[in-house]
């Protein structure tokens, strides 16, 4: 009898869905919410920001160029304190010391490339491509975060179908006694009121098909939203096999942790390097008057080129506390994680709980539709007998009927409970 039961609840499935209906499974689910949800656009965003940043950074190894200009006027010059008129040497005696110029022009160009950029300029392409990847990592737990959302539609759906199978296992069994009614009554045995209190409990039975038919295509539609596909009453939505879990948690938020105190590190080399001597290379030509001759009165062309050393001694100031903001914020980091696997476990607990006692409830279930099946069985005896009135056997079948959906219930229920487990464990 079980076996004729779920070859008419699979065949009304079939029948119901089409032979070309769509099969949608719980991970496609995901796969198409996470592709569909607007959040999504921000990659983009985020890998032109990071190629921009790197890009930048990546410059620091090229040469750099300005051009600069000056004119002054002093109000005193150096002189050269040699007097050759009291000489008595006849041929010095008109010698006059050359005087610089009160008025000084300059513009040149400066050239300079940075060999301190070439040992300490990975740092910072480093660090722009870990806050990328961390502005990328948040995207993925919002985007992830969806599956909560996607299991509670998805294992809704599949309660329904179940229901509605349900239903249709419930008209069968009115009809086959509306059919023994039915000819009890031709044969005179029994009342065609009889027979019109099934019917009308027949149409009750429909109109539920209805409602859970139109729940059904709510939940649909919502689903449909966040996938991006449609989804209709031909839509398969496949029950899934309950999951693998383990005890580990891989949830994207462990991953972003990790992200966030690696730029950490980094900011802390960057610290660093910031207080580092300054060597660089650099070429510096133009026109001045004077150029380098200091007693040149025209305008000449010049260049030097060498080795500068600068160093701003002055980060030493805050260096050691902008260490410590670091550290505080890195054990922000640490805190926010303890908090995070706490959460994370009493979540786990809180739904082995519930994993359990929907364990215990079906395994009631399964006992409580055998005793109801044998009631409703017996009570159809009697019915054919005359010994029992068509309210005891509506009343024996709604009883099954009410013990296999609350198993229905349950079974699904489990289902989703799993899966939320594998949600909140990132497995």
């Amino acid at each position: 009898m079980i076996r004729i039961r779920n070859a008419v609840f699979l065949g009304w499935l079939f029948a119901a869905v089409g032979l070309n209906a769509q099969t949608l499974k719980i991970d496609d689910c995901y796969t198409g919410a996470e592709a569909n949800y607007p959040l999504v656009k921000h990659y983009a965003l985020i890998e032109k920001s990071k190629n921009f940043s790197v890009e930048n950074a990546q410059k620091a190894y090229l040469p750099q160029f300005g051009i600069y200009g000056q004119a002054t006027y002093q109000s005193d010059v150096t002189k050269i304190p040699i007097d050759f008129s009291d000489v008595s040497v006849p041929a010095l005696a008109n010698v006059k010391m050359p005087e610089l110029p009160k008025d000084q022009y300059k513009v040149y160009a400066d050239v300079s490339y940075s060999l301190t950029n070439l040992v300490t300029n990975k740092n910072q392409t480093d660090l722009a491509k870990a806050n990328a990847e961390i502005e990328t990592q948040k995207i993925e737990i919002e985007l992830y975060k969806l599956r909560e959302r996607i299991n509670a539609l998805f294992f809704g759906v599949l309660v329904i179908d179940a229901q509605i199978a349900q239903t249709e296992l419930v008209k069968e069994d009115i009809q086959n006694g509306i059919a023994r009614i039915e000819t009890a009554v031709a044969g005179g045995v029994a009342l065609k009121s009889t027979a019109d209190n099934l019917k009308a409990e027949l149409l009750k039975t429909k109109q539920r098909t209805t409602e859970l038919k139109a729940a059904r295509k709510g939940y649909s539609d919502m689903l449909s939203l966040f996938i991006g596909a449609e989804i209709d009453e031909h839509t398969i939505l496949e029950k899934p096999l309950p999951p693998r879990l383990s005890n580990e948690i891989n949830r994207p938020e462990m991953r972003l942790y990790n992200l966030q105190n690696r730029a950490f590190d980094l900011q802390n080399r960057t610290v660093s390097n910031r207080n580092l001597p300054q060597f660089n290379l650099f070429f510096q030509g133009g026109v001045g008057k004077p150029a380098l001759n200091m007693f040149s009165d025209s305008f000449d062309p010049y260049f030097v080129t060498g080795v500068r050393l600068s160093w701003n001694l002055s980060g030493f100031y805050t260096v050691k506390n902008e260490r410590k903001q670091i550290a505080v914020n890195q054990e922000g980091i640490h805190v926010q994680e303890e908090m995070f696997l706490f959460n994370t476990n009493l979540a786990v607990s809180q739904q082995n709980t519930e994993i359990t006692k929907m364990q215990e409830l079906i395994a009631d279930d399964n006992a409580i539709i055998q005793l109801r099946e044998n009631v409703k069985k017996s009570a159809q005896t009697q019915l054919d007998n005359g010994t029992a009135t068509t309210n005891d056997y509506l009343t024996a079948v709604n009883a099954e009927d009410n013990a296999r959906q609350s198993r229905i219930l349950h079974e699904i229920q489990l289902l989703m409970y799993l899966y939320n487990m594998k949600t909140t464990l990132g497995n």
